[in-house]
């Protein structure tokens, strides 16, 4: 779709099954759009991107919010690099390719800094935030949006469901929110929740001055 073909590959169908097996249909299609997306930013900015690699990574994004990792009390970004990287791996994928797939996914709500760390990072995340918050939609055709939203549909009240699809997954884990998108999340879900305030820590901290 667009121009963008759809991996099919051993490693994206293991990993389209896993998103299939694991993620609510919200993050499931979240994360297809995601990847269709991160390939028309890498196409755009002329970075070169293994697509395989960029489909697997969009596929693991958000696993660390689902049911297996009910009790981690990590941030979900981490879990999620770590599935992606437990996979790879059972997979002989070489190490160096491995880690860049870990930080693309462990960096991918982070802001700017994907930008800096490799191409499959930036590709990742900027497809992030075209999916999420319309940025450089505008560059896309009429018809290329179209065409994308009827084979990955957004479905009704999209926005809503996935800010509740995260709260879901990291509402057992409010300390790992800290410095993240998901303290923004937990903030508007939770009348409970209050987030640790950096100036705080270090005026609180016990030290005399």
């Amino acid at each position: 779709m667009s121009g963008i073909a759809i991996p099919e590959g051993n490693l994206a169908c293991g990993a389209r099954e896993t998103a299939e097996i694991l993620l609510p249909d919200v993050l499931n299609l979240h994360a297809q759009r995601v990847f269709v997306f991160a390939a028309l930013a890498a196409q755009q900015k002329a970075l070169v991107v293994d697509a395989e690699l960029l489909y697997v990574a969009a596929m693991f994004m958000n696993v660390g919010l689902t049911g297996a990792y009910a009790f981690s009390q990590r941030r979900y970004e981490l879990d999620s690099a770590s599935a992606a990287r437990q996979f790879l791996v059972s997979h002989r994928v070489a190490d160096a390719t491995v880690l860049e797939v870990w930080y693309a996914v462990a960096l991918h709500t982070t802001s700017e800094i994907p930008d800096h760390a490799s191409p499959l990072a930036a590709s990742l995340a900027a497809g992030v935030r075209t999916d999420l918050f319309g940025d450089k939609a505008a560059n896309l055709s009429r018809e290329s949006k179209a065409e994308i939203l009827k084979e990955l549909p957004r479905g009704k009240q999209f926005k809503e469901r996935f800010i509740e699809a995260i709260s879901h997954g990291v509402a057992h884990r409010p300390a790992s929110t800290f410095g993240t998108v998901s303290a923004d999340v937990l903030e508007r879900a939770d009348p409970d929740y209050r987030r640790l305030n950096y100036c705080g820590l270090i005026l609180g901290a016990k030290w005399k001055d």
